[in-house]
Formats: C-alpha cells, structure tokens, sequence
C-alpha cells in the first residue's frame, strides 16, 4: 500500500492526503458543534439538543421484529446540526445595502481559508508517507504566518458591512491579534529552542528521547519540562484569544457590539464564519497537542526502550508500544487529545465571564508576553549550559536563571505597585432640599 502511495506523481500524494485531513476535519465538525451544545447544556443545568433524531420503531412496521416494536433509538439530538445546515443553506440571504460588496462577499472565505491551512503542516500519526501534507522546514513559522491571516477575513467583514458595531468588533480582532500573536510566538520559539528545528515532525521526534536527557523509559514530552510547561499555559491563553473564543470574544460582544463583525451576515455566509472558528478550534487543539503532548503516543511511556532493556518481556513491552500510538491508533490517540482541548473550550465558555477590553490588553501585554521573553531566556541559558556541563549543569544553570527572573519581577512589580498608588479621595455627598408647598413658593 504505502509503495503504491510512493510511487504516484507527488501532486496527487499532495492531494490525497489534503483530502484525508479535510474529511477528518468535516467530520469531526459537527460532532464538536452537538458536544459543545451538549455540554453547555448540561453544565448551566438546562436542555440541550435532545430531540432531533429520535427513531421509533412503531407497531405497524412489518419489517421490525416484534421485540424491538415500540422501542426508541436516541440518537440525543446529533442531527440538529445537520437540520440547522439545511436550514441556513434555504433561507433568502439577505445583503444590507450601502455595503462593500466584494469584500463583503470574500470576508467569510478569507476567513475559513486560513483555518484548514494550518493543518498542512500537522503530522497526524506515525505514517511519513500520508502524514503531514508538506513537511516543510519552517512548520512552526509556516503556522505562525498563517494563523495571521485569520483576521483579515474579520477585519474585511466589519468594514465591508457599513455597520459601526461590525467595524467596532472587526478592530477589537486586529489589536488582540497583535497583543497575542507575539505571546504566542515567544512560547512556540522557546520550544524551538529546545528542540533544534522548526519542522513540528522533529519537535514529536525530540519528545520520544529521554525526560530532561536522564531518564530513559520516560518520554521528553515538552509538558513535563519546566520550559515547555511555562509555554504550554501561554499558548493555551493565546490559543484561545486567537479563535476569538470565551472569555476573549470581544470582537462578537452581544452586549456592546451587538454581534459584532459579523452583524449584518446571514445564512451561509454566517455559517462559513461559525465553520471557521470550530475548524480554527480543532486545528489549534491538534498544534497543542502535537508541540507540547508527545504528538500521538498516549502516555509518555518509550516501551521500545523498555523492550530493549528487559528482553524476557519483550513482546509485552512491544505489543505495549503499539496500542501507545505507534500503529493504526496513533491518530485516535491524538484525536483524543484534541477532544481534550475542546472540552476545555467549552468548559471556558460556560463557566468564565468576558474580559474587558483593558483586561484583554493587559493580560497580553503585560503578563504573558514579559512571560513569554523571559522562559525563552531561560530556554537559552539552559541550552548553552547543558552543551558546556551536561544535563546536570544545564538544569542548575536553569534553576538559577529563573530564579534570578522571579526575583527581579518581584522587585520590577513592587516598583510598579508603589509608583502607580493613587491618592485617596473622598466624595461628599450633598442634601437635596425638599420641595416648598406651592404657597410659600408664591410668597
């Protein structure tokens, strides 16, 4: 099979596996949608889609056997995505007047484009031949350029719609994004650091070694180091602040901007948009999980080296390995993981309020970026130290650089604290006099 696959023109290995990642995408779509409406139903205590679906087995069907007569099959709602699709595809799309119409029109395929690009450079599973769709050299760079793209379809929306709501929430998305995206940036770099190449097939390779370069049965994933940990809390944040998700979905902010950029859309237009920002959420959820979880090994377990140290339980180690990801199920692990990530999207939906906008800001630029800078500083220290002295010289050498960065952040945030104290002030309130009856008003 795999040389059948090698040996076709490369444009059509390019293009089947595009095929293969698009219909895993499609697929996955509507069930994130039902489980999203699922969840937030059940954990704000309410219905969700319950109904649609439903298939009753009645009496009068001669071809069901008289046990299953009068039974229902639940299918808890899953269909309603399905009917909401055709719904949206029938209803008269409506164009306000007064509007960009060219840019109007490509707003939502700007924006839906970039959301299934991403994932060309995704390795899915350990099959070099299907998987990724380009390994390019520059993947992290590849995936930072493109998830910029994103808000040009949101920024066109809100100004192509001629609505003061649309372009308030298409500007929100464009200073969010550059308050995240460099966040975002110094996380992924710090791994690049530590792992010596940009390709993300090399960052899952460099998380099958040795944890922390001492122990051998232990995979490095980079979630277990202290770096890599540091990174993985910034890139969630900015991850969800990139798919305009809650708590960060000021750009579609129901109680200030109506429904923001995308106000004065309808129907498949509205849908290619709501499209967009689930595919954004699964593409993000497989990044995560690809850089900071060991890609699509289950458990950080190398059952390899195991097998090699103790020979006489070879085959368990070995049969061991495949079911952790090295076979057919090392896709499933990883869609795993990214269901992993999606639950936590909804949990933040239903639990976490909105951000205002100067809470947005500050969180961006003044905790998570400073953050960013100094674990990529630490990332470096650690890296030359361990060239120098050795693992065990490189995490002393790490022990001591980020202990000296706490201690100066703490002096740089009581500097911060004092020179920012306002003064006290004290308002008087003032009696209101009562009202005179009417003849001592006319004397």
């Amino acid at each position: 099979m795999t040389d059948w696959f090698l040996a076709l023109h490369p444009v059509w290995q390019a293009l089947i596996r595009a095929l293969i990642v698009i219909a895993v995408l499609f697929c996955c779509l509507p069930v994130v949608i039902w489980l999203e409406r699922r969840l937030l139903g059940w954990m704000q205590d309410r219905l969700g889609p319950n109904r649609v679906g439903t298939i009753t087995l009645r009496h009068r069907y001669k071809w069901v056997p008289e046990a299953l007569k009068g039974k229902k099959i639940k299918l808890f709602g899953l269909p309603q995505v399905l009917a909401d699709g055709i719904k949206a595809f029938t209803k008269e799309d409506i164009i306000p007047d007064g509007i960009d119409k060219l840019l109007y029109v490509i707003a939502p395929a700007v924006f839906v484009f970039p959301a299934f690009a991403l994932s060309a450079t995704i390795p899915w599973g350990p099959f070099p031949a299907l998987t990724p769709i380009a390994d390019v050299n520059i993947g992290v760079l590849y995936i930072l350029a493109v998830s910029s793209l994103g808000v040009y379809g949101v920024v066109l929306a809100g100004y192509s719609s001629n609505n003061k709501y649309s372009l308030l929430g298409g500007l929100r998305s464009s200073a969010q994004l550059i308050s995240y995206e460099l966040a975002m940036s110094m996380a992924l770099a710090a791994i690049v650091m530590a792992t010596g190449s940009l390709k993300l097939t090399d960052v899952v390779a460099n998380q099958h070694d040795a944890i922390w370069g001492l122990f051998r049965g232990i995979e490095n994933w980079n979630i277990l180091t202290p770096y890599g940990f540091v990174a993985f809390i910034i890139f969630i944040i900015c991850m969800v602040a990139e798919t305009n998700r809650s708590p960060f979905d000021l750009p579609e902010c129901e109680n200030e901007l109506v429904s923001g950029y995308n106000t004065e859309y309808s129907t498949k237009k509205w849908v290619l948009f709501m499209m967009g920002e689930y595919v954004n959420m699964l593409t993000y959820s497989a990044i995560a999980a690809v850089v900071f979880l060991g890609g699509w090994h289950a458990i950080p377990v190398n059952f390899k080296i195991l097998a090699e140290s103790y020979p006489s339980t070879g085959d368990i180690w070995r049969l061991f390995d495949v079911l952790n990801g090295n076979s057919i199920l090392g896709p499933l692990w990883l869609l795993v993981k990214m269901g992993m990530f999606m639950g936590s999207y909804i949990w933040l939906r239903a639990s976490m309020p909105r951000l205002r906008y100067d809470q947005l800001m500050n969180l961006g630029w003044k905790a998570l970026l400073p953050t960013g800078v100094a674990n990529l500083i630490v990332v470096g220290i650690w890296i030359v130290a361990s060239e120098v002295y050795g693992p065990v010289g490189g995490w002393l050498a790490f022990a001591f650089a980020a202990a000296l960065l706490y201690i100066l952040y703490r002096q740089y945030s009581k500097a911060t604290k004092a020179s920012e104290t306002l003064e006290s002030r004290q308002v008087t309130l003032v009696d209101i006099p009562k009202p005179q009856p009417a003849e001592e008003a006319v004397a």
